[in-house]
């Protein structure tokens, strides 16, 4: 039985972050990438430890404040006015998921939009519905280009989405929803009925709900793409949505881990480079 091809985030990305080191040189000021913190989750730690590593390979400074679980609401405001008025700083991230208590749009909306590197803030979604330019949501630029770069075209394609959160379901529907890229696409849910229904029919099928091995290889019709996006701690170790037997049936899926991580702080840097071009 022939398997899937494997798309592979982190040779992508490594081709796209030597790009970025090109352009930076070329920049008279160094763009600077910062990032906060809160709490002692360690998949955010990693996470966040990546993106400073990132920075160094491609020559972007990096600003990275780390507040503990027991922050208050107003210490991270705090934290994003300091940022906001940095001028050292050319755009930075507040790491999601924030811990309980704090009111993660508030925060959101408190980043300088002009700074918003995961394009996030409410003003830079407004400007993706009205297809404005704007920082785009990095894991769905991430995943638009990860298929890009293997020549798998989304144009005119059937595209089943599982899960809509605001940082993948819902910003990738209204990306490949546009001209540019003009995909249809399904947004799945937990109020959708017989969900495998759809994603059968589906060109292509992006799970990113969070629930190891949730989409299966009979949920997918013979010669799809499958993204998997979601990641599950278990004893076992991280853990996709998508189940390895997907692979057999599949004619080409993302790795769990070195898939659409990579792309994802990829996208970051590129975001990052792009605000520091517009102010030059």
């Amino acid at each position: 039985m022939t398997m899937a091809r494997i798309l592979d985030g982190k040779s992508c990305a490594k081709a796209i972050k030597s790009q970025i080191a090109q352009q930076v040189t070329g920049l008279a000021n160094k763009p600077g990438l910062g990032t906060i913190l809160v709490g002692d989750d360690p998949g955010s730690q990693a996470y966040v430890n990546g993106k400073h590593g990132d920075c160094a390979e491609v020559g972007i400074s990096s600003i990275r404040i780390d507040l503990p679980a027991t922050a208050s609401q107003l210490d991270v405001l705090k934290a994003i006015k300091e940022l906001n008025d940095a001028k050292e700083c050319t755009g930075y991230i507040v790491q999601l998921p924030l811990p309980r208590g704090i009111d993660t749009n508030l925060i959101l909306e408190a980043i300088d939009p002009n700074k918003d590197a995961d394009g996030l803030h409410p003003i830079n979604l407004g400007r993706l519905v009205l297809n404005q330019p704007a920082p785009r949501p990095c894991t769905p630029s991430g995943i638009i280009e990860l298929l890009k770069q293997n020549d798998i075209s989304w144009n005119g394609k059937d595209v089943a989405i599982i899960g809509r959160g605001t940082t993948v379901g819902r910003p990738l529907s209204l990306m490949l929803n546009s001209k540019e890229i003009n995909a249809t696409v399904t947004n799945l849910h937990t109020g959708s009925k017989d969900l495998a229904s759809h994603t059968k029919r589906a060109d292509i099928v992006i799970a990113a709900i969070g629930k190891s091995h949730f989409l299966t290889a009979e949920m997918i019709k013979p010669g799809a793409v499958v993204v998997d996006v979601g990641i599950t701690r278990t004893q076992s170790g991280l853990q996709g949505d998508v189940h390895p037997d997907v692979a057999q049936v599949a004619a080409a899926v993302t790795p769990m881990p070195g898939g659409v991580g990579p792309m994802t702080r990829a996208m970051l840097l590129n975001n990052i480079l792009s605000i520091a071009q517009a102010k030059v």
